[in-house]
């Protein structure tokens, strides 16, 4: 059992491919794959593609990099989308302060509709944070305190004492192939202590392909290799890392599980 917390199926290079990207996912033993959307206009291709394969489902939701090109997607029209049985998460959404693409207040104000709708749907939020640990954290608790949501921060790069506040409020870690990289020891020690219950693994595909597909185009197989280097640093057997890490997954994305 292995599941991708987070891939990019339908993006440019991955969609042309697709058929042949889920026949060696499956072969590598990827029993669940979970399609992310970023921007409005991918919605429609991101659902059709979980309604058309039955081990992959879809989330729906806003980067952080688009929110000043979706000042109308509002937290009733992330709820109406994710109404579909095949959606089962919310985003991905959050703060990413090292591009600037959009800006910040929008930025904020279009996670905390996420959030909202989060906690309205019951279906857990994927956070993305890039060099906004204070923001995102701030947000995250504030918004708690409006009532309880679940939810995981995706692609794992920030501090240990972010890990801890984020599991403290419940959330979920998503750990990707960059704890491969030789240049990730903050990480790789971080990823060594996260309690197993608290553990997702994802590839991002197409991005950031772990050792030793590095500088190739990322795919959801991938998550494999990601899992082999992590039951080594945790000297955990793979086996049982892999099914745990699958079964957080259909915990935490609960509608998969139905």
């Amino acid at each position: 059992m292995l599941a991708d917390s987070h891939c990019h199926l339908n993006y440019k290079g991955m969609a042309e491919r697709q058929g042949e990207i889920l026949d060696r996912a499956r072969g590598a033993g990827v029993t669940a794959m979970l399609n992310i959307s970023t921007r409005e206009s991918e919605w429609d291709d991101v659902v059709a593609t979980a309604e058309r394969e039955p081990d992959v489902w879809a989330s729906i939701g806003i980067h952080p990099h688009e929110a000043d090109q979706h000042p109308h997607v509002d937290t009733a029209r992330l709820v109406a989308r994710a109404a579909h049985p095949r959606v089962v998460g919310i985003g991905e959404s959050g703060l990413d302060y090292f591009y600037d693409h959009s800006d910040r207040d929008r930025q904020q104000a279009s996670f905390r509709a996420h959030i909202a709708a989060s906690r309205e749907t019951g279906l857990p939020i994927i956070v993305h944070t890039r060099d906004a640990e204070e923001d995102t954290l701030a947000i995250m608790e504030d918004e708690m305190g409006k009532g309880a949501y679940s939810g995981v921060i995706h692609c794992f790069t920030a501090s240990g004492a972010f890990a801890d506040a984020a599991m403290a409020l419940g959330l979920y870690i998503s750990i990707s192939g960059i704890v491969t990289f030789k240049n990730a020891k903050d990480l790789q020690e971080t990823a060594l202590r996260l309690p197993i219950e608290r553990l997702l693994i994802e590839t991002d595909a197409p991005f950031l392909a772990p050792v030793p597909h590095r500088g190739k185009t990322g795919e959801p197989a991938f998550v494999a290799d990601t899992a082999r280097f992590l039951a080594s640093l945790r000297n955990e057997d793979y086996q049982k890392l892999t099914e745990h890490t699958a079964e957080n997954f259909l915990n935490l994305f609960g509608k998969a599980a139905r």
